[in-house]
Parts: C-alpha cells; structure tokens; sequence
C-alpha cells in the first residue's frame, strides 16, 4: 500500500509540472460573444503565447467556419496572435522570436499554417503582402469533437516521443490540426 501512495504522489507532481507549463489568462468577451484569451507556454526554457478568440461550432458546420482551401483568420474577431522569445524551426523554415498574426488554410490532408508579419489588425482582410512564412500542418479527426476552438503548445515529447521543441496545435470540431517545431 506505501508503494501505491508514492507512486501516486510522484504522478501528482509530474501533472502538475506539466500544467504548469501553461497558464490561460481570460482577455475579454468579443463583439461576437466569443472569449478572447492568452495562453502561455513554457517549451525547451523559450516562452510561447497566442491571443485569441475561442468562438463556439453552434451547430455551424466545420467547412463554413474553416472553410477548405480558402484563408481563414484562425479565431474570432481581432486576428490571432504568437509572440516568440526564440525562434522557432518548422521544417526549413525559421520563425523569428516576434509577434506574428496566425492565420490557416484548411484542407482536406493539410493545413497551411501562415505567419504574418503584420500585426494589430482585425482578423480580416488578409494583409497577403505581409507573409513570413507558411508552413504544412498535419490534419486528423479527433475522436470527440471540440466545440470551442482551442489552440495549444505541447512539447514533442508527448506526440513524437523526442524532447527537440513542440507542437502546435488547432482543434475545433472533429479536426486537429498540428505543426511539429524545433528550438534552438
């Protein structure tokens, strides 16, 4: 019985390193009704956080609200934000530490994940002319859907078993959409 009490404190503390990697600050209620709020992460000592607003399905259907093949500002109201202290490395291509504004192309198999340089904007029109870098992200079906969007950073450890940077993250309905990134 000992052996079982340990191992469960052991577990307790692991979860609660865990979570607190990340912190959730409520920002305020948009002009749609959606929440709007700043998520931070901690992943490999750099700092991560994305605003935005975390709209609801409402019994929409999935290719209205992320509609496939065309942009989609990725949140509701004003557009989405990552700010970085490190960059980060999808692939072959390096997003500087900064802020960017986040924006999608839904597909089918992939999703385009669009750092844009420009910032401070609603979440459209698209400033096309302002791209840093686009980057594939892969597309799943979750088992349950999400009814709010929800945008997360976890480290890769938790999905490719190798502890080199994170995953990003977009969930909403029955889709996943995630990019792998490395640090530094």
């Amino acid at each position: 019985m000992r052996s079982f009490w340990g191992a469960l404190v052991l577990l307790t503390g692991a979860l609660v390193t865990t979570v607190s990697a990340q912190t959730e600050t409520p920002v305020h209620e948009g002009m749609g009704g959606s929440p709007h709020v700043r998520t931070d992460w901690a992943v490999m000592g750099a700092k991560v956080s994305v605003v935005y607003g975390r709209p609801f399905l409402k019994g929409r259907p999935e290719n209205e609200v992320m509609p496939p093949g065309r942009l989609w500002r990725t949140g509701a109201d004003e557009a989405t934000t990552l700010t970085t202290d490190r960059p980060l490395h999808f692939g072959k291509l390096t997003v500087p530490a900064g802020t960017y504004t986040l924006y999608t192309v839904p597909g089918a198999d992939q999703w385009q994940l669009i750092f844009s340089k420009s910032t401070g904007q609603w979440g459209i029109p698209y400033p096309e002319d302002q791209d840093l870098a686009r980057v594939p992200m892969l597309v799943a079906k979750l088992s349950r859907p999400a009814e709010q969007l929800t945008i997360s950073i976890e480290p890769t450890y938790s999905r490719y078993n190798t502890e080199d940077g994170g995953v990003l993250t977009i969930e909403w309905g029955t889709i996943s959409a995630w990019a792998h990134f490395t640090l530094d």
